[in-house]
């Protein structure tokens, strides 16, 4: 079945265009209006980004989504779960003061914050998917009784899952810590003979799994819960998972997790996917590196496969930038996410998402 995917470009010569006016007649061209019912408590899924961040979604932006959903007799929330490691979105407190630090406050986007793991990340829901790696999975309570939801996506590339758009949005950002620690399941290995010592990794880790012996770090496989934390800061890129064996087993599981958020709002839940900032690196990280591409655009849908697919080929189909992190695949055409990092596999999410019923990767663009 081909999905339509609908797409406004940053081209605009008049107030009309503006980039607010554009989100707004995608949630009407898309058909998100029909997802919201009077008196809905709608979950607007974001990414408030990591305290030193800059490249998440403006709030700006997310005010015509809340504007729609209110038009509509909704009651819009914005929300996002902790994270497993540390950093300034670690508990509620900590991540909605980084949250009104990067600009979300009510005075510009009309909507109240709420964390949907709880404090410490343990309002937990359990919702049945029957997968293959999964028979269950563990979701943000506040996620799951959400009546309806808007799942808002920086499109980026990503350290282990090679992208993140709707797919890793709903996976990592609809689960709780218990949650995310299944999804990673996997162990982190340093090459000690080129580690430097600078024990970034060790003052990361959520869970006290790295040690310093001989000045060189070490990681204990039996603490180690494979948030890939120490792998991102590591200067000198010597933390690695064992690939060939760990990463479509990962990318499969987030996939199932990103199936149980749809699955639970089937039929009133809708993806918008932003294709600005598309820098090498998750929001996660407390910087925000040379974007790989230029800015594209806007797209939106009712699938996440197809809006994840489209997404992808439009970067792919960009010019590479020379002067940022990107130094193979450059050329229109190329992968630029196995272009950053060819270990990573990024359309195990997309195929497998497709496998499991999640989405087509078959896709009409309208471009609006």
């Amino acid at each position: 079945m081909t999905s339509k995917v609908y797409y406004h470009t940053l081209r605009t010569r008049g107030d009309k265009g503006n980039k607010a006016s554009k989100v707004s007649d995608l949630f009407g061209n898309a058909g998100f209006d029909q997802l919201i019912e009077d008196g809905d408590l709608t979950a607007i899924k974001l990414h408030f980004g990591e305290r030193g961040n800059d490249s998440y979604i403006s709030p700006v932006l997310v005010r015509p989504v809340v504007d729609r959903v209110k038009a509509k007799g909704g009651k819009p929330f914005l929300t996002d779960t902790n994270t497993l490691y540390s950093g300034s979105r670690h508990n509620s407190v900590d991540h909605l003061v980084t949250a009104l630090e990067h600009g979300f406050d009510f005075t510009v986007t009309g909507a109240p914050l709420l964390i949907s793991d709880g404090l410490r990340s343990d309002n937990v829901m359990e919702v049945r998917v029957g997968k293959k790696h999964f028979s269950s999975v563990k979701l943000a309570r506040d996620i799951v009784t959400a009546d309806s939801m808007i799942v808002m996506s920086h499109f980026k590339a990503h350290e282990m899952a090679g992208f993140g758009g709707a797919i890793k949005n709903m996976a990592m950002g609809g689960a709780p810590a218990i949650g995310k620690k299944e999804q990673h399941a996997c162990k982190m290995m340093v090459d000690r003979d080129s580690c430097i010592g600078c024990a970034r990794c060790r003052s990361v880790c959520p869970a006290g799994a790295v040690s310093m012996e001989d000045k060189k770090a070490t990681i204990a496989a039996e603490k180690c819960i494979g948030c890939g934390e120490c792998m991102t800061v590591c200067p000198e890129k010597v933390i690695q998972l064992d690939w060939t064996s760990a990463i479509t087993p990962f990318m499969e599981r987030m996939t199932e997790y990103a199936y149980g958020v749809a699955k639970v709002h089937e039929g009133r839940i809708g993806y918008l996917n932003f294709l600005t900032d598309i820098t090498p690196d998750c929001d996660c990280v407390p910087w925000s590196d040379a974007p790989i591409v230029p800015d594209i655009g806007f797209l939106a849908s009712a699938d996440p496969i197809a809006i994840d697919q489209a997404s992808f080929d439009l970067v792919n189909a960009q010019i590479g930038a020379s002067d940022s992190l990107l130094e193979n695949n450059l050329e229109a055409g190329g992968d630029k996410f196995r272009g950053l990092r060819g270990y990573t596999e990024p359309t195990v999410q997309l195929s497998y998402g497709e496998e499991i019923g999640l989405g087509s990767r078959s896709y009409e663009l309208i471009t609006l």
